[in-house]
């Protein structure tokens, strides 16, 4: 494998090191370690770290290093961040960034497919690496696709500006200085590793992270098996600042809190109400529920008739808990993306921003017409049901609301 000499990228990239290098420094696809030596050569620069996955270019930047006697330079054998440990104030990153070009196998050139790939990979990665307010120096092309980077610096929740520019006669190259945003910050301050986009909603944004137990704790209740856990996957729900966003989040942290007392819905861990002028969000921190949508289960091949029946009852069961405490959920009629069933067959309904108290709760007659409705899914795994009859006894149940009406709606599942 060739060592990536400097061009016009490495020299436009090494001229912005000077208004930024300080404290620890992370070169990340060294190659020929210019910009390593130049970082080095800073007297505020405590450390700098320059890495690379071609074994020989690391060779060679070490015979440099030691022939120079830079003691305050590291260099090691590394895909992107796989042998780092610490945090840097600022990562230096001028990646392979062209499409991939058919036939023709060059990892110092191009970023993968699209040629993006591999700036994906890091930033990604990147925010454990980063001091809470270091920068990460990235070149890369119009034929990276700006656009689709800024997309995945958003994603991330990272913030950028352009600070270098330089056109050439097939493209255009670009510098981008970039930091956590406030957001991000404040949930690595709650102790989440690994913030990476998940979702979007109509009102909010859905992150996933991982917790590290023992740190977050505050409004369930953990089991034993719980507190053993080192750290879990979880879901930041981020609302967008609009006044009906607020609310709808600020209710599902309200009714989360005590639905999970009864063992209904994923846990909260945190619900925080940001007050800062600088990003207005509020947000929750709950319990990643990995598993599939009710449907999508039900009719996967390996599922069987009495699992399904499990948990449709373990759902029936449920939604009489919020008949009896006065909550009406929403969207049981229809709960194709409000339910998820778990690798342990265990059914967890999900999104409670429009959960609310009320005399006349129908999560159970909501659920038995969704049953009736999906009777020729049910029958495809040998689960007949009388839709006529179930129905009927969704209406005695309506007008009884008692655990026997319950129970015979329960028995036609047998």
């Amino acid at each position: 494998m060739d060592i990536y000499e400097p061009a016009e990228d490495s020299y436009l990239l090494e001229k912005q090191i000077k208004k930024y290098a300080a404290g620890r420094v992370l070169d990340v696809g060294t190659g020929s370690g210019i910009q390593a030596l130049t970082a080095v050569t800073f007297p505020n620069i405590r450390e700098v770290v320059a890495v690379d996955i071609n074994q020989k270019a690391v060779e060679e930047l070490q015979k440099i290093a030691e022939f120079r006697k830079l003691r305050k330079l590291k260099v090691l054998h590394s895909d992107l961040f796989e042998k780092v440990e610490a945090k840097f104030n600022l990562i230096l990153f001028n990646p392979p960034y062209l499409p991939q070009d058919r036939g023709i196998d060059d990892p110092a050139l191009y970023g993968g497919k699209k040629g993006w790939e591999i700036i994906e990979r890091l930033i990604s990665q990147a925010s454990r690496y980063l001091m809470e307010d270091g920068k990460i120096l990235l070149l890369f092309s119009t034929l990276t696709n700006k656009k689709k980077v800024e997309e995945i610096l958003e994603e991330h929740l990272f913030e950028w500006k352009q600070v270098a520019s330089q056109k050439l006669s097939f493209e255009e190259l670009f510098v981008y200085e970039i930091q956590k945003t406030e957001l991000l910050r404040e949930l690595e301050r709650h102790h989440l590793e690994g913030v990476e986009y998940f979702a979007r909603g109509k009102r909010g944004v859905v992150y996933k992270a991982v917790l590290q137990k023992g740190k977050l704790i505050k409004t369930h209740f953990p089991s034993q098996e719980e507190l053993k856990k080192t750290e879990e996957d979880v879901v930041v729900k981020v609302e967008r600042g609009e006044s009906k966003a607020i609310e709808r989040i600020s209710n599902e942290a309200k009714w989360l809190k005590k639905l999970n007392q009864h063992g209904i819905g994923p846990r909260l861990f945190l619900y925080q109400k940001s007050y800062q002028k600088s990003y207005p969000k509020s947000y929750l921190i709950l319990e990643f529920i990995e598993g599939e949508l009710i449907l999508d289960w039900i009719q996967k091949k390996e599922t069987s008739k009495s699992e399904i029946r499990e948990v449709l009852v373990n759902i029936l069961r449920q939604c009489f808990a919020l008949d009896e405490l006065g909550v009406n959920k929403g969207e049981m009629h229809h709960p194709l993306k409000h339910v998820i069933v778990n690798k342990k067959n265990r059914p967890v309904m999900i999104d409670f921003e429009r959960c609310k108290e009320t005399d006349k709760p129908q999560n159970v007659t909501q659920f038995v017409e969704f049953i009736s409705r999906i009777k020729q899914d049910l029958a495809k795994k040998d689960f007949s049901i009388n839709s006529e009859e179930l129905q009927e006894l969704g209406k005695e149940y309506k007008t009884k609301f008692s655990e026997s009406s319950l129970e015979k709606i329960i028995k036609q599942f047998s």
